[in-house]
Formats: structure tokens, sequence, C-alpha cells
């Protein structure tokens, strides 16, 4: 019987050094998403999130999101409280950047080199954000805006008894520091474990709150659990299926004739998925319904603009709200897709290459094609998103669900993807181990 990648990989010994490393980082996260900041009364944070979490989440999606990336340390007020959103922002802002910055697009160009100017950049970026979201969440705890108002005993002077200065910036350079040793530990990851760290963690704090949500629903009624778990086998299915989903442009190199030696004439193809944006559509639609509830918080006098957010915009169940989130999802899946695969500069990198795509003729015609069969499945590739995304949200209204439903969504995309692709690793190194060859 053939044993599973798994087994074999801890069979391996140098790829169970590799596992068992990525094991101690993740417990180090863990442990660091617990302890709470220097400032914090623990018996006080401890007893509002545990309130927050029983009686649906934090208010806002974006609110609820960053809560979710952070394995409800967020809630916390713990030294990883911003967990790995500010790096993900600033990963963000750095790839759009390449756009519209030349310099950084000569930089992307570059090589290895540039590359890590790049990442140098991103940290950077990544501190700068850290700073700010701390500074933010900080505020929000004092003034007693972090919980629902009608949560009894958690205002600012429950959770931060000594609000003086010195103690407010102690809290934000220990909040800052937790943002570098996630980027570290992440790092780390990539360099001495298996997959790409920063997905891992990410993985790691949404898997960390799903056995609350599910329990949460389990003490609600458990036909609704039931009902909940056949749906997410579903769902995930679905997604496993969609994920893996890609047209293969067939792609045939000319033969060339170099010195007294011909080269090319072999034959690949040009990977498209069909969700070739990934998850960050969602985080961008997310972020852009977040600012009309920003925005009520600071122009409180005018009553109309604030009561149509509250009334509209603000609850996740609500028709208007669901309306413009998936036409978000929609229109930013297109805008990314649009930004990270340029037809013309692949169909200039295939024609210096000597490669054609048979029956279509190099240089425009080919960026033509390229462009009318990316278009094609990015169309199903953003409804599927956003029939994704909205799945959490009808769940709300429909099980009374938490605000995170643990199966739709942001948490099911990045939990199915960073699975499927830490998966891939672990077999890809496995073929290089122990492959026989063709005489066996």
């Amino acid at each position: 019987m053939q044993l599973s990648a798994f087994t074999r990989a801890f069979r391996t010994p140098d790829l169970r050094k590799k596992l068992l490393f990525v094991l101690f980082i993740i417990v180090v996260f863990r442990i660091g998403s617990i302890i709470p900041t220097p400032g914090v009364s623990y018996k006080a944070i401890t007893h509002c999130a545990n309130l927050a979490t029983t009686s649906g989440g934090a208010n806002g999606n974006v609110y609820g999101l960053l809560n979710l990336f952070s394995g409800g340390a967020l809630l916390r007020l713990s030294v990883f409280a911003l967990g790995i959103m500010p790096y993900i922002t600033a990963s963000i802002i750095i790839q759009l950047l390449t756009v519209v910055i030349p310099r950084f697009e000569e930089l992307k160009k570059e090589g290895a080199g540039g590359t890590t100017k790049l990442t140098q950049y991103t940290r950077y970026l990544t501190i700068a954000l850290g700073i700010l979201e701390a500074t933010g969440y900080i505020a929000m705890a004092r003034f007693g805006q972090l919980f629902p108002s009608s949560s009894p005993g958690c205002t600012g002077d429950d959770i931060i008894p000594n609000q003086s200065i010195f103690t407010i910036v102690v809290m934000v350079f220990t909040m800052t520091a937790g943002v570098s040793v996630i980027m570290w530990l992440g790092e780390l990851i990539t360099d001495r474990g298996i997959g790409n760290g920063m997905s891992i963690l990410i993985f790691c704090q949404i898997i960390a709150v799903v056995p609350s949500q599910l329990g949460a629903i389990y003490s609600q009624s458990k036909f609704k659990f039931a009902i909940v778990m056949i749906i997410g086998v579903a769902i995930i299915a679905a997604v496993v299926f969609v994920e893996q989903a890609q047209r293969r442009i067939p792609l045939q190199y000319a033969k060339r004739m170099i010195g007294r030696k011909m080269y090319g004439g072999s034959s690949t193809y040009v990977p498209l998925k069909v969700n070739q944006a990934g998850v960050i559509p969602v985080i961008f639609a997310s972020s852009l319904l977040y600012l009309p509830q920003l925005a009520s918080l600071i122009w409180q006098s005018n009553q109309g603009f604030v009561s149509f957010v509250n009334r509209y915009l603000v609850k996740g169940d609500h028709p208007l709200y669901m309306g413009i989130y998936f036409v978000l999802i929609l229109f930013f899946t297109f805008f990314y897709v649009s930004i990270t695969f340029n037809p013309v500069e692949v169909a200039d990198n295939m024609k210096k290459a000597g490669g054609f795509i048979p029956g279509i003729r190099p240089g425009r015609p080919t960026a033509e094609y390229l462009d009318f069969v990316l278009t094609r499945i990015t169309t199903p590739g953003s409804l599927y998103l956003g029939v994704i995304s909205l799945i959490p949200l009808i769940a709300i209204g429909a099980f009374q669900a938490t605000q995170q439903f643990p199966f739709g969504g942001t948490s099911i995309l990045i939990m199915v993807g960073v699975g499927l692709d830490t998966v891939k690793q672990i077999e890809s190194q496995l073929q290089q181990r122990n492959y026989a060859g063709f005489l066996r």
C-alpha cells in the first residue's frame, strides 16, 4: 500500500527536519498570539474577547477580516495582535506601485537583486503600517470602541488601567515589534522549512479560530451544525476543483541553429488559472467597503449619512451590502489580473525566445489572443470569488452564525490554497529524493 505524502516525508531525514522546524515556528507563533501586550489587563481583555466571540465577533467586515488574519489575537491585544495583515497590505501596495513607479518596475526586471530591494521596501512599509495600526487599535481600546458598547466591563479603563503616555508608547512599540518578529518567522520557514512562510502563518491563524466558530454553531443547534458540515465539505470540494482548474495554451519553440548544434523545437504550455487573482480582490473589496464606516465615525455630525451607513453598509447580511460587495469583487478581480498579467509583455517574451502559439502569429496577434482567453476565464473566476465570498454573509442571516463563517469567503480560499501549495511542494521534494529513473 502506498504511503501518504506526509508519512513518506517524515520517513525522509532531511524533510523530517524541515517539517519539525515548521511545527516549532508555528508553536512559537501561537504562543506570541496569546501573550498580552504590556499594559493590558489580561482578565478584562480575556472576558471581553470571549463576549465578542460568542456574540458574533467584531463589527465590520474588515475588522472581522483583521481579527481572522490574527487568529483572534487582535481582540486580545496580544504581542502578535496585528498578525500578518500589515505585511500583506505592504506587499500589495508595493506590487501595485511597480506598475505606477518606473523605478520599481526596473527593479522588478533586474532579477534577484531588484527583488531583494523590493522586499526591503516591503519590510520598511510593513513597520510603518504596523505603527499606524497599533496606534489605531490602542486608541479604539482606550475609547471603548474595540468591543460592542453593550459589553459589560469592556471600557477603556477596564482594558488599559494605566493610560499614561509611557504605557501607550510601550504598547505601540511592543505590537510593532511583534510584526517584525512575524516577518522574521515567516522568512525562516521559507528559507529553512517547506512552503511559503507567510502563507503558512496565515493558514495557522485562520485554522486557530475555526474550532471555536464550529463550537458556537454546535452550541446553538446540532441540526445546524450537521448542515454546516455538509455544506462545508461541498464548498471545500468545489474550491479545490476551481483552484486547480487552468487553461493550458500550447506553446511551440522554433528550431534554431547555433554553431553546429540545433536548439529549440520543444513544446510546452502557458498555464492560465481560472482564479488568477487569488484572494486579493476579496481583501480589496472588504477594505473599500470599510471606508464608509470610517467616514461615519469621523463625520458624526451628519446624522443622515451616519444612519444610512449604519443601516445599509455595516451589517453584512443586508442585500445592498451584499450587492456592492459582489460588484466590487468582480471589478477588483479584473483590475488585479490586468496589472499582474500583461499579454503584450508575455507575447514579446515569447517572440524573443522564438516561441509561438500554433495557429497564431507572433507579436500583436498573440497578445490579442492571450487577452481574449484571459478575459474569458477571468469572468467565471470573478463570479466564483463573488459567490464564495457571499457564503459567510448569507450564513450570518440563515444560521445566525458568527461574523466569520468557517466555510466560506477569505478563510476557505486561504486554507485550501495554502494547503494545496504546501502538499505540492512536499510531493515535489519527495520526487526529487526518491526518483528511481526509467531503468527500474
